[in-house]
């Protein structure tokens, strides 16, 4: 066994006489690639004791799993080293872990959600072994929380350098350097592709506070200045069309005045588009009061059925007219009833017929909608929660969500998206190998979030189309939505203001 323990420069070897203490917790692990799910872990394990180790496989049992190995076991102990909340480094040698149970006797043993369940994990024994000198197993991954504020985890806990060296070093471990984004982005303007979903239209409106009213306990404000976006499934297109892919839109609109404002949007973005009127639905709205930047509260105005056979039947034969001369299909769904099973069991057939990629973002704030419909895509873009909503799983780590996504909807590409964490990114290739990444945000001090999806969704889905890898196209992603998040209301984000963005955040030309 070899025990390391963690100074600021360097790891020291000790010998077996280990002082057993019991406040002592152990972490277990092959810990790859640390992204915030392990540090809700280890923040989780650390509250039940003063010294918290981490047990690290060994490359050959860790290579023996369904996981492709990026990293052997010291630079996977390195890596673990520099998170402060870890006191200590063990390594697998020629012990398994109930034997350095049985060595170090942890009070606390803390296992992820996964392992209470996983045939090949001996349980039993483990659970035996702790409780003959009275420890305890705990099965955790870490507190599940979603909002911003709850996701962006100190950086004083992780003693490595901040967010944009981070990202930096990500893409110098995927050898993706300037130029290589550049050679990309050269060729978004050979793109053709479809966008099909909901439409909306975001309405801001800039507020003075006046104060709280004498009348009741409201705050009063004085309306200073309103803009219109286009939302929803048309950004994305108009991202498409902004960054010189040619797109086709398609979606549902109601038969009323902002169906006037949706139609006079996408025209002066250029997004070529048809607009199906529904007279038993409004064209989707939705009003945000602002002051000083702040979104103080919001308004919609919406319809949540699902379309009727006649508009879908108007659909599908547009989505036949336009599928030979495309190379993607993009379905955007925010559950307002555009995109029925009928429509996706349809377009599922054009791909297959047309050796289309087929990318889906499904998204459910305030919705009811589930991403494992979408079977068989190139990409899927959930975020935590609607992943876990749609699995009805609550406690399992994000690993085991991710991966329990990728097992049941048979996506090549996930992105994972995480808040203020940015996101992580998935792909489960032809070996049944999964290889992943964490991409942290850019961006610290956001000012509008609302557009965040959109633009990595956008981003991510052209760059593929045009051939990309998926850890190639993630950066193209994090870098959109960077961007979208730091000014207010759901603009599109064209290809001048990606370079200049990329050659600011100066990424390694030599790798």
């Amino acid at each position: 066994m070899i025990l390391k323990k963690k100074t600021m420069h360097k790891k020291v070897i000790l010998d077996n006489s280990v002082v057993i203490n019991e406040s002592c917790v152990l972490c277990y692990g092959h810990f790859n690639i640390i992204h915030p799910g392990h540090l809700r872990y280890f923040q989780f394990a650390k509250s039940h004791g003063t010294s918290l180790k981490a047990f690290v496989q060994n490359d050959k049992e860790f290579n023996s799993s369904k996981n492709k190995l990026l990293f052997n076991q010291d630079d996977r102990a390195n890596a673990l080293a520099s998170i402060e909340l870890i006191d200590e480094v063990i390594l697998q040698d020629k012990y398994n872990l109930n034997k350095i149970i049985s060595f170090i006797k942890p009070k606390f043993l803390i296992l992820g959600k996964e392992h209470e369940t996983e045939p090949k994990f001996n349980t039993n024994l483990i659970i035996k072994t702790m409780n003959s000198y009275g420890g305890k197993v705990i099965f955790h991954s870490g507190v599940t929380q979603y909002s911003s504020s709850s996701l962006n985890i100190k950086e004083e806990l992780i003693n490595i350098p901040k967010k944009n060296n981070l990202f930096d070093m990500v893409c110098k471990r995927r050898d993706i350097s300037n130029s290589k984004l550049n050679d990309l982005i050269t060729k978004f303007d050979k793109a053709s592709m479809l966008v099909i979903g909901d439409i909306i239209i975001d309405q801001y409106i800039a507020c003075d506070a006046l104060g709280m009213s004498a009348e009741a306990p409201v705050i009063v404000v004085k309306e200073l200045e309103t803009q219109e976006y286009v939302g929803g499934a048309g950004v994305v297109a108009a991202h498409l069309s902004a960054l010189g892919a040619k797109c086709e839109f398609i979606s549902v609109i109601g038969n009323d005045e902002y169906s006037k404002i949706a139609e006079n949007k996408l025209s002066n973005l250029n997004v070529n588009h048809t607009l199906i009127i529904d007279e038993s639905r409004p064209t989707t709205f939705k009003i945000r009061y602002l002051v000083d930047n702040q979104k103080i509260f919001r308004v919609s105005k919406l319809k949540e059925h699902n379309i009727s056979k006649e508009i879908e039947d108007l659909i599908i034969d547009k989505i036949k007219i336009v599928a030979p001369n495309i190379s993607s299909i993009l379905i955007c769904d925010f559950v307002y009833g555009v995109i029925t099973p009928r429509i996706i069991e349809e377009i599922t057939k054009i791909v297959r017929k047309y050796n289309l990629l087929l990318f889906g973002d499904l998204q459910c704030s305030s919705q009811v909608g589930n991403i494992t419909k979408f079977k068989n895509f190139d990409l899927l873009c959930p975020t935590e929660r609607e992943a876990r909503i749609s699995l009805s799983n609550k406690d399992d780590s994000i690993e085991k969500i991710s991966n329990d996504i990728l097992q049941l909807t048979n996506s090549r590409n996930l992105i994972m998206k995480l808040g203020a964490n940015g996101f992580i990114t998935y792909n489960h290739n032809e070996n049944n190998f999964i290889d992943k990444e964490h991409f942290p945000s850019l961006t610290k001090n956001p000012v509008d979030v609302t557009g965040a999806g959109d633009s990595l969704l956008a981003g991510v889905s052209l760059s593929l189309t045009c051939g990309s890898d998926i850890m190639t196209a993630s950066v193209i992603g994090a870098s959109m939505a960077s961007i979208a998040i730091q000014s207010v209301g759901n603009s599109s984000i064209n290809k001048d203001q990606l370079l200049n963005y990329l050659k600011g955040i100066k990424l390694n030309e030599e790798i």
